[in-house]
């Protein structure tokens, strides 16, 4: 099926962080404090997602307190990190939000993340991403980890379920 049919169905986007919401790049300071560079217009879309009504999460193997801060900024209330394992997170967030697999566009960009790509509605990933995870992907983006991948999926999404560009748009 295309995938652009798949996502109809979706409710909820699920992320992982490096390399999808960032370029993958961490520059590790002497305090351990790291500093990762992201995209402006994907925390846009993902803010818009969560004002939209849609259910928005991270999934991912890093742990820092930036992670959690840009996303309790933008609006994202489910975030789980320092997984070991990807897929018990992503089952345990099927469950409590009470979402069909069918419902979930999830995105990621490595190794990690293939058994969850395996099990969602839509396997989406930047484009400079794994060979692996290419290979399963329901849609290669064209833009790579954090350089508006994010943004991508999710306007595709808001548009087709004719959600994007509203008159609250122009509100943060």
């Amino acid at each position: 099926m295309n995938y652009k049919a798949k996502l109809h169905a979706i409710k909820a986007f699920v992320f992982d962080f490096d390399g999808v919401m960032t370029d993958g790049n961490v520059w590790t300071f002497a305090d351990r404090e790291t500093v990762r560079c992201g995209n402006i217009k994907d925390g846009y879309a993902i803010q818009y997602a969560v004002k939209k009504g849609y259910i928005l999460a991270l999934i991912s193997g890093a742990t820092s307190p930036s992670i959690n801060n840009r996303m309790e900024a933008l609006g994202v209330k489910q975030i789980f990190t320092g997984c070991a394992n990807k897929m018990d997170t992503y089952r345990k967030f099927l469950e409590t939000n009470n979402l069909d697999e069918s419902q979930v566009l999830y995105m990621g960009d490595d190794i990690p993340d293939y058994e969850i790509m395996q099990h969602c509605g839509v396997a989406t990933c930047p484009a400079d991403a794994a060979t692996e995870i290419k290979e399963i992907a329901d849609y290669i983006s064209i833009h790579g980890g954090g350089h508006g991948c994010v943004r991508d999926v999710i306007e595709q999404t808001l548009r087709l379920h004719g959600k994007w560009f509203h008159a609250d748009a122009v509100n943060w």
